[in-house]
């Protein structure tokens, strides 16, 4: 009799294993594609700074060989180049500032725009 009592109260336990281990797959995915959204922000505000200081550069070139007013445009075209929106350009003496935006990734609808800035010139 204490077998068949014993075999009863184990059954309702059957399948629980299952269900953590149904639970613990989805929150392993819901982390896995949390992560890759984290990473593509990341490599957009690395393309955006990189384009930034590439734009930069190209301003602070064009600045230093006479062509003052070209350098937000030579800014402009290494941004374009680069993915990237020229979203600010200031000059200071012989230094030049930019603003360069990229489109990010796209999250339950919403775009997302990244900025980064960058100042090149001598010295």
């Amino acid at each position: 009799m204490s077998a068949c009592v014993r075999a009863q109260s184990q059954r309702p336990e059957q399948g629980a294993a299952t269900v953590l281990a149904v639970a613990c797959l989805a929150v392993l995915l819901l982390l896995g594609v949390a992560l890759g959204e984290v990473a593509a922000l990341v490599r957009a505000h690395r393309q955006a700074q990189s384009a930034a200081d590439l734009a930069a550069l190209a301003g602070a070139g064009a600045g230093a060989a006479g062509a003052g007013s070209d350098a937000c445009d030579a800014a402009a075209r290494i941004a374009r180049a680069n993915h990237a929106r020229l979203v600010g350009c200031a000059l200071s003496g012989a230094d030049v500032t930019v603003t360069a935006e990229v489109s990010g990734p796209h999250w339950l609808g919403r775009a997302v725009d990244l900025d980064a800035s960058a100042r090149a010139g001598p010295g």
